[in-house]
């Protein structure tokens, strides 16, 4: 296609059937031209004598025809609602809206994702905290009753819960008494099973 615009006059047209011919000054032969050559919405049709603007375009047989024409001096028209034209531009709008509206989407979804993988994080950690041993809880009460009991017990060789009378005498054989057996899972409370289970 010829990238040069060219302006000639129109003759020959027929309404009917929606084409013509536009003569060059500076060709003998005239160029055909065909009413969807007027990509842009005239607020007239064209009649014989119009000035055109147009580009050239040559077919494969090397017939050369009118393309991207408008009339000179007459203004565009604006399309008018539920035309051809403003379906094709609302279809393009709705494309980018949709793909838009596409990468919003895919954005929240992330969003709610991540969201959930923070809240079955923090739910792991908070879980993990409530299940872990209270060990501190067992130093905090075996402290006082060894201080309390140190005088009441003494070591003769006992090393079995089952050889406890109390949960205080097991706290103070394990922290005193060397060789005892009383805390299996050694978590620092003896006899859970038996006398210190709380």
């Amino acid at each position: 296609m010829d990238n040069d615009y060219h302006k000639g006059q129109l003759k020959r047209w027929n309404e009917d059937k929606g084409f013509g011919f536009i003569s060059m000054d500076n060709s003998k032969r005239d160029v055909f031209i065909h009413i969807s050559a007027f990509k842009r919405l005239m607020s007239r049709r064209p009649m014989n004598g119009d000035v055109i603007i147009y580009q050239i375009h040559t077919d494969n047989d090397g017939k050369k025809r009118a393309v991207n024409a408008r009339i000179e001096g007459v203004a565009e028209a604006k399309p008018k609602l539920g035309s051809k034209r403003v379906k094709q531009q609302n279809s393009r709008k709705s494309k980018r809206v949709g793909e838009y509206g596409g990468r919003k989407s895919f954005a929240n979804t992330f969003s709610i994702i991540l969201l959930i993988y923070l809240a079955f994080f923090v739910y792991n950690k908070v879980t993990e905290v409530d299940q872990a041993p209270d060990i501190p809880k067992a130093r905090i009460i075996s402290a006082p009753l060894k201080q309390r009991n140190a005088a009441n017990y003494s070591c003769n060789g006992k090393i079995y819960c089952s050889e406890m009378t109390s949960c205080e005498e097991a706290t103070y054989y394990q922290r005193h008494c060397p060789g005892t057996k009383m805390d299996g899972d050694g978590d620092g409370v003896p006899c859970e099973s038996q006398w210190c289970s709380w």
